[in-house]
């Protein structure tokens, strides 16, 4: 099966998670992150999938991040405000993420990949 992998190709761990799918034999489909950024209903199709809180689809080390004081926001918006806010910018996505058809994996961290990937 061929899974999503949503990057942004400087990423440094975006590009150790690529090769660790190269180096597996995992297929994947790529996807630039800032070319072809995720709308709402495919983050909510995502993070239901995920099962994690959606703060964790949040790139909280990032410029962006940090220049809109989301910290400080997020806390006061709705969901939906939310979602919305993040398919406004890919840059605002944690990444890298893979998609696959009932589970979502967001960051890299290698012991998960390899529990849900290999």
């Amino acid at each position: 099966m061929a899974y999503l992998f949503v990057e942004y190709p400087k990423c440094s761990t975006c590009q150790k998670a690529k090769k660790w799918l190269d180096d597996h034999g995992i297929s994947y489909e790529d996807r630039h992150i800032k070319e072809e950024r995720p709308t709402a209903e495919e983050l909510k199709q995502w993070q239901r999938r995920s099962g994690l809180p959606l703060k964790r689809f949040f790139n909280t080390s990032g410029m962006l991040y940090k220049s809109l004081e989301l910290k400080e926001k997020l806390p006061d918006m709705s969901e939906e405000e939310q979602f919305d806010l993040l398919a406004t910018d890919g840059m605002l996505v944690k990444r890298p993420l893979v998609a696959g058809k009932d589970f979502v994996l967001v960051g890299f961290k290698e012991k998960e990949w390899e529990e849900k990937l290999l």
